[in-house]
């Protein structure tokens, strides 16, 4: 199997092999190989230092191996045709095979397949929001938006439509569908629709998404920002997830959309610092449209979850974009599968209690959490909300919730 790729990879002129995995956090990393290195990598690995990556810190094993997982093969379009560059996503085992505690992306894909074999085909469909700045005379990033649209605006007042046409071709290259895209309500704020696909496949192509639009605003001399409030006083942004029952019977449509939306209302609060992570995740919180409430209805799109009984769909609003999509979408389908096998009904928990509205609630409202512990190992979970504690202080002690922003994503000049 390895060296029929490789030998398809060589007739589509690839040289280089780039081997992706996202740290618990779900910051894309990656190493390069060479093609003629990549049959090897799919037999035994290729190997690197766990110790250097943030949430992978103080293992005992720090010496960590990457599998190349085939199915998630990806010729990158923005490098160059005279010797091209594939993408794999990876596995991630310890030198004795072990899996490795941090590799979230193998635990959404061992859960998918647990829901398969017990009959259950469970799909995902993300709606994500990112803001386009303009950069200075140096290159730098500024928090210049780069139009002044609102809502579905037309060109030429929405500057965004050519690299959105950009962002979109790109993605269908790389085999990853859509339904629209158009600007947002925010001043160089954009939003793509993606078509549902199974639950790992809908967290890849979120990580791929990410690292098209950052490349392809590169390009064009733009800064792409995923934060979920890099302006204030404006629209935050958003990542709105569905789950829906794939072949569900008619009958069964209605019972299945209100089970998942109470599983999913049951367990948000423990959910909500690995659905909003960061600080500058509670600036967006509660303002403008983004949901602050705890409740949900089959109509009304302000609402934290919108119930669709007749697709066996729910819609959870509350989540951005500097979420793990891994960690997001296994916790959501978690909570939703919970909920149809206790039969919750959710008008239990449609009690119009607020959500945390500061990073610190949040974790305190994980920190004990039987379902979480559940659904991912307890190294992980101890270490993610060791982390967020750490960056809730340095956030805290500076005064500014901006800080890690800043930092991680957007250099303000």
């Amino acid at each position: 199997m390895a060296k029929g790729i490789v030998d398809e990879l060589r007739n589509q002129n690839v040289r280089f092999v780039r081997l992706a995995f996202c740290d618990i956090f779900g910051q894309l990393k990656n190493i390069s190989i060479g093609l003629s290195s990549l049959e090897r990598a799919m037999e035994k690995g290729v190997g690197l230092n766990a110790a250097s990556i943030r949430g992978f810190l103080n293992i005992e094993d720090s010496d960590i191996l990457l599998f190349p997982d085939p199915q998630s093969m990806a010729i990158l379009p923005w490098r160059p045709d005279d010797g091209k560059v594939a993408r794999f996503y990876c596995s991630i085992r310890h030198q004795d095979g072990r899996p490795f505690e941090g590799d979230v992306r193998t635990m959404l894909k061992d859960y998918e397949k647990s829901l398969k074999d017990a009959g259950t085909d469970l799909h995902a469909r993300t709606e994500c929001e990112f803001y386009l700045f303009k950069r200075d005379a140096d290159g730098n990033p500024t928090d210049i938006p780069m139009d002044r649209a609102s809502y579905l605006e037309a060109s030429p007042i929405d500057r965004g439509e050519d690299i959105r046409r950009e962002i979109c071709i790109t993605m269908e290259q790389m085999g990853i569908t859509y339904i629209a895209s158009h600007h947002e309500k925010g001043p160089g704020q954009n939003e793509i629709r993606f078509s549902p696909a199974p639950l790992l496949d809908a967290a890849d192509h979120l990580v791929t998404f990410k690292d098209i639009v950052k490349n392809t605003a590169d390009r064009m001399g733009l800064f792409a920002s995923f934060l979920p409030k890099p302006l204030f006083g404006e629209n935050g942004s958003g990542l709105a997830i569905s789950l829906s029952v794939e072949g569900a019977k008619a009958g069964d449509r209605k019972n299945l959309a209100m089970q998942m939306a109470g599983g999913v209302l049951r367990r948000i609060e423990e959910m909500m610092i690995f659905l909003n992570p960061i600080a500058n995740s509670y600036e967006r919180i509660g303002t403008f449209d983004a949901p602050s409430i705890v409740n949900y209805s089959r109509g009304n799109e302000s609402s934290l979850i919108k119930a669709h009984p007749e697709a066996a769909r729910i819609k959870l609003r509350s989540a951005d974009p500097s979420c793990n999509p891994y960690l997001a979408c296994l916790l959501l389908a978690g909570a939703a599968m919970e909920g149809i096998r206790d039969k919750v009904n959710p008008d239990e928990y449609n009690t119009g209690r607020e959500l945390p509205d500061t990073m610190n609630d949040a974790i305190k409202s994980a920190q004990d959490s039987k379902f979480v512990r559940t659904m991912i190992p307890d190294t992980l979970f101890e270490k993610f909300l060791q982390a967020k504690r750490d960056d809730w202080l340095e956030s805290s002690l500076s005064g500014d919730p901006m800080l890690k922003a800043k930092n991680m994503e957007f250099p303000v000049t």
